[in-house]
């Protein structure tokens, strides 16, 4: 795959430094860097942006996640490796990812409320927001994932 645009993310410096403002913003709130980390990698799986994957699963293992709850995040909803927050977190992710399929259900909102202060909401939602606009950033200039030359040559 070749990108469709060669150096996007210095074509428009002020906008990526604004959302890179939000992303260290974020760090500093609350919400647990494994959560954000899940946040995004789900977000990215569902928005099939393969860069974006590859640099979330790569912080999740360096920050020494296990490679099980990286395999069964898909299915997260029946695989019990999830915390209670963890999993309001992924409901939310996954409904605001998918905002253009249905409303936002009120019961998954209510779980969301029971895990996270209201502070913490707006801060996940924004996170959210914030991976969404990345992946539509990486996806749509078709930016591959980092990968070794020659990795799969004959």
């Amino acid at each position: 795959m070749k990108a469709r645009l060669d150096d996007h993310l210095n074509k428009a410096p002020a906008a990526i430094k604004a959302i890179m403002a939000l992303e260290a913003a974020l760090r500093t709130s609350t919400l647990e860097t494994t959560l954000l980390e899940l946040v995004k990698l789900r977000a990215s799986q569902i928005n099939g942006c393969a860069y974006c994957i590859h640099l979330h699963a790569t912080s999740l293992r360096k920050s020494g996640e296990s490679e099980m709850r990286l395999y069964l995040l898909d299915a997260w909803r029946e695989a019990p490796h999830y915390t209670a927050r963890e999993r309001a977190a992924l409901g939310w992710t996954e409904t605001l990812t998918r905002l253009s399929e249905a409303d936002v259900d009120e019961a998954e909102y209510e779980i969301l409320e029971a895990a996270f202060t209201p502070q913490e909401q707006v801060n996940l939602t924004l996170a959210i927001g914030a991976i969404n606009l990345w992946n539509r950033l990486q996806v749509g200039f078709a930016v591959p994932p980092p990968f070794p030359e020659g990795a799969y040559d004959a």
